[in-house]
């Protein structure tokens, strides 16, 4: 009996060490793999949903965040940026359901956990065909459309050829304007801790929000080695100029929300008050101390702005407003 009872703690040792062996080398080849569970049962808790639905033959994943109060149907679709996911919003979206908001997060064609179709199209007008075709697919009745970097770009895009189909428009530290490029464009999908370092810093020049240990940066450069080729395509229709939208933005008619970080280094804050030269019925919101990851990195003062803006009426307008750095 005791020599069974020996085996069994023996065998339970073996497999709790084989596990925690696993789980080391899962970490190292993924060391964002805890933060990813995290984010999930973040989302979870909130109420957040994940689904898929075929837009124009591929398979596209989307975050959706049902409202938590009785009342009309208040649709808001969240794009993402560059390299990015709908997840990267898990702060906004919960928050705006919470306010009877029903909220849409996708993820672009080759991003997330939709379909990466080998030789597929990235471009811009690709990805906006992807977003009007989830949009008239799930049958979404007038959205206000939010992009963030890159999901900016598309957002305005977007609402500049099918305005019927937009509500309200809102732009955090959104590309889209012609800007000189003053650095390497492999920084976008970085192969070396040079070009890593040189990405973050300009994300998060001071990196109060992003603290990468050492023993995750091999990780994260085969997360972005994966994602390369897509990052790749669409970066280069985003370079090639025929998209640029210096001379179309003036056309939007709808309310317009740009927010942006005042520290921004990748979308400097000079684009933003272009933006709100060429849309006088634009608000802008500067937020102090934020850079590139302002609606992550300074959620507490983003989200009452969002709100204030989605739920105006009549729609604020002609605003120029800069908020106070957070406290740390």
């Amino acid at each position: 009996m005791k020599q069974g009872r020996k085996r069994a703690i023996v065998a339970a040792a073996g497999t709790i060490a084989a596990l925690a062996v696993c789980s080391l080398v899962l970490l190292y080849l993924n060391p964002f793999w805890l933060v990813d569970r995290g984010t999930d049962i973040y989302l979870w808790r909130h109420g957040v949903q994940h689904h898929y639905v075929n837009v124009n033959a591929h398979r596209i994943h989307y975050l959706e965040a049902l409202p938590k109060q009785a009342g009309p149907d208040k649709p808001v679709l969240l794009i993402h940026g560059l390299g990015a996911r709908g997840s990267d919003w898990a702060v906004l979206t919960p928050a705006l359901a919470a306010h009877g908001y029903h909220v849409y997060a996708l993820d672009l064609l080759g991003y997330g956990a939709s379909d990466k179709p080998l030789g597929g199209d990235f471009s811009l007008s690709s990805e906006e065909r992807i977003i009007s075709g989830f949009v008239d697919t799930l049958h979404i009745q007038k959205p206000d459309v939010a992009g963030w970097s890159m999901g900016g770009w598309l957002a305005a895009k977007y609402a500049l050829d099918e305005p019927e189909k937009v509500h309200r428009l809102l732009l955090y530290d959104s590309a889209g304007l012609y800007m000189p490029l003053d650095f390497p464009l492999q920084m976008f999908a970085p192969s070396s801790k040079a070009d890593l370092d040189a990405l973050l810093y300009r994300i998060e020049p001071y990196k109060p929000f992003i603290r990468l240990p050492s023993f995750a940066v091999p990780g994260l450069l085969r997360r972005f080695h994966h994602s390369a080729r897509v990052v790749d395509s669409t970066l280069a229709s985003m370079l090639d100029g025929k998209e640029i939208l210096d001379f179309r933005l003036q056309h939007l008619k709808m309310p317009v929300l740009i927010v942006w970080g005042t520290e921004d280094k990748l979308t400097p804050m000079t684009m933003a008050e272009k933006m709100h030269e060429l849309l006088p019925q634009s608000v802008l919101v500067r937020i102090k101390g934020c850079g590139h990851l302002a609606v992550a990195e300074c959620a507490s003062q983003v989200i009452p702005v969002t709100l204030r803006f989605l739920a105006a009426d009549p729609p604020l307008t002609s605003i120029d407003r800069t908020l106070p750095a957070k406290k740390r």
